[in-house]
């Protein structure tokens, strides 16, 4: 393994975290608790007023220093142009932006399906585009927010897009094991460039937010639409946790002392519903690096993204600094 010497911030600075979806729900709660710990908050997410408003509401509260950035996760191009136009330091980054799949097939701007596009893909990207700014910390750390139902999730290689046979159950539950598989993939490659990066997930378990809000308005027009709903409220409101309490293991995952690389976590309780953070087991899936390999390769093709060139640049930049010292 290659020895790693990142440049050093000057000082005693305020760690910054940035997260993702951060307006309203998980994210808001991850900020919450980001700021509280001592963070200073940077929230990322495409709904402007929202994001604008949680600012003031978290600035008041916690009185952290907290920002905004608009971020669309379904625009490769504004990715890469909000990484590019990051400025300042970064020490963790939680990939928490989502949503629920919308019954009908719907796409990102650049032609992915929707869920897949932002969740995986747009975090994919985005990680890829801030990793020369989360090396040059001292500790950096990538969160990724996976979900309970990534165990029964599957990447479908010959329909990764889902255009031949669309579910939006079925979306979800690959697009979470997805996240599981990029979280912990990235943890072996920046360990095989002898990055100092720390990659690990974390699951909400059931909490109450609402990103089901869109289902209401759409038509059911088959049995299993209508099922999936009935699934869907009796799990939130049977089994939902509020969204502060389903966002305690992100906020472990992001800023406790004793995370390692590849760690998982979820809710203790019964099923990993609800309760305290604790580590959880990843699927047989999501520990397979023949699939991680796989999926991490057709991503990089998908996004434009070169990983191994972004670690090699920083290192190289590293290099060259030192020689002159």
């Amino acid at each position: 393994m290659a020895e790693w010497a990142g440049p050093q911030a000057a000082g005693a600075v305020r760690r910054r975290a940035l997260i993702t979806g951060g307006a309203g729900g998980l994210g808001f709660e991850t900020a919450r608790g980001m700021a509280q710990n001592g963070y200073a908050v940077v929230i990322a997410d495409r709904n402007v007023d929202g994001g604008k408003a949680a600012v003031q509401r978290l600035r008041a509260e916690t009185g952290a220093e907290v920002d905004f950035r608009a971020l669309d996760l379904g625009n490769l191009a504004a990715i890469r142009t909000f990484a590019a136009g990051f400025d300042g330091p970064l020490d963790v980054l939680v990939n928490n932006a989502g949503l629920l799949p919308p019954l009908r097939r719907a796409t990102t701007r650049d032609g992915f399906e929707l869920k897949f596009g932002v969740s995986h893909l747009g975090h994919f990207a985005l990680t890829a585009g801030l990793l020369p700014r989360l090396l040059r910390s001292p500790a950096p750390r990538v969160v990724s927010v996976s979900s309970i139902v990534q165990a029964s999730g599957r990447i479908d290689f010959d329909d990764l897009q889902a255009e031949r046979d669309y579910l939006s159950s079925r979306s979800y539950a690959q697009t979470k094991l997805a996240c599981l598989i990029f979280a912990l993939e990235l943890q072996r490659r920046s360990e095989a460039a002898g990055a100092p990066l720390i990659s690990v997930a974390a699951h909400p378990g059931i909490s109450r937010t609402g990103i089901g809000d869109g289902r209401r308005s759409e038509r059911r027009s088959s049995l299993t639409d209508w099922l999936e709903g009935i699934a869907f409220q009796i799990a939130m409101r049977g089994f939902g946790q509020a969204p502060a309490q389903g966002a305690l293991p992100i906020i472990h995952a992001a800023s406790a002392d004793e995370v390692r690389g590849a760690d998982f976590f979820g809710p203790d309780g019964f099923m990993q519903f609800r309760g305290r953070p604790t580590r959880v087991q990843p699927s047989a899936a999501a520990r397979d690096p023949a699939i991680a390999k796989r999926l991490w390769e057709v991503s990089e093709r998908l996004t434009g993204c070169d990983y191994a060139a972004a670690f090699a640049s920083v290192q190289s930049a590293t290099s060259r600094s030192t020689t002159v010292a």
